[in-house]
């Protein structure tokens, strides 16, 4: 039963394999507190007392309340297809109180380090292009062409990095200055690009030639054998990581830093909520809503750093 749920979630809600193996982890989880097998297990043999117990167990071994919270929600959305199925007549997580999670504010990179990061690139392909002998390695100028691009288009668009290593050189349209983006269960969106970006893309598919992957994926890399590929997402992340490393001192690099320096700058800089909903490819406003509490924290730093009464007015309050 459960591996049918799973099948259900993969080819016909077309959710990635990262997250259907996630929810198999977290279903066999629940398999292994009520002392089963996925296999054996019969959902109409445990009940609302074994749930609560689960999440109580959880808590109790130290498991963080995101996690059990995670566990929780994959286990009510098995139920609920099983009872659409017919399969069972009560979900038994109903009434089961999820644990509360505090919601971390988003991190994100300042304007100067993205300014920094920028002048880094532009320096080591210019090192690069004029070299003493004149010539530069064409396997050299191809990574770094693409690493500036992979950083100029997560900061620019905000898109996520499975939705960068996906794109093909068919979902980008530079004449109308666009790119069809895919997210989450295939749900495509716009992406509007300016002509900077359009400049940097055109460059790049240019020292691309010859390092072009047959399934014309627009990022590739060159394999230790040679042979061409599409680019792995790790391959992204370490790059990314090792890129922002340099100029930022926040502990966390990653390409979804990239995406909320996105949305926070653009929140600033006075795009409405909405937009940055749609650009995003959030599902929900609440998503997007967090960067609203990001910035309203910068607004109130730079009061108090920068109003001559905000203390005393704090203390008098």
């Amino acid at each position: 039963m459960i591996k049918r749920f799973l099948d259900y979630l993969q080819y016909e809600r077309r959710y990635s394999l990262r997250t259907v193996s996630e929810y198999g982890d977290d279903l066999r989880a629940f398999c292994a507190f009520v002392g089963v097998s996925p296999e054996c297990f019969r959902p109409d043999e445990v009940d609302n007392t074994d749930v609560k117990t689960w999440m109580v167990d959880m808590l109790d071994h130290g498991m963080s309340p995101r996690t059990a919270k995670r566990r929780l929600s994959a286990l009510r959305s098995f139920y609920k297809y099983l009872l659409r199925q017919g399969v069972v007549r009560r979900d038994i997580t109903q009434g089961v109180i999820a644990p509360k999670t505090s919601q971390p504010l988003p991190v994100f990179f300042r304007e100067s380090e993205m300014q920094q990061e920028q002048a880094i690139g532009e320096r080591d392909l210019d090192a690069l292009l004029h070299q003493p002998d004149g010539k530069a390695d064409p396997r050299e100028l191809f990574t770094l062409t693409r690493n500036n691009l992979i950083i100029s288009l997560l900061y620019q668009t905000g898109m996520r990095r499975a939705e960068l290593v996906a794109l093909k050189d068919a979902d980008l349209d530079l004449i109308q200055g666009q790119i069809r983006v895919f997210g989450k269960r295939r749900k495509e969106r716009i992406v509007p690009i300016g002509n900077h970006l359009i400049d940097e893309i055109q460059t790049y598919m240019q020292v691309r030639q010859g390092y072009e992957a047959p399934d014309h994926h627009l990022f590739t890399s060159v394999r230790r054998d040679g042979t061409v590929a599409p680019i792995t997402a790790d391959a992204v992340y370490r790059m990314v990581r090792n890129r922002m490393g340099e100029v930022s001192t926040l502990k966390k690099h990653s390409p979804h830093v990239l995406r909320h320096t996105f949305a926070t700058t653009m929140l600033n800089n006075g795009a409405d909520i909405r937009t940055i909903q749609t650009l995003l490819g959030h599902a929900s406003l609440s998503a997007t809503q967090v960067y609203t509490h990001s910035t309203f924290e910068q607004i109130q730093q730079a009061y108090r750093q920068a109003h001559p009464r905000s203390q005393k007015s704090e203390k008098e309050t």
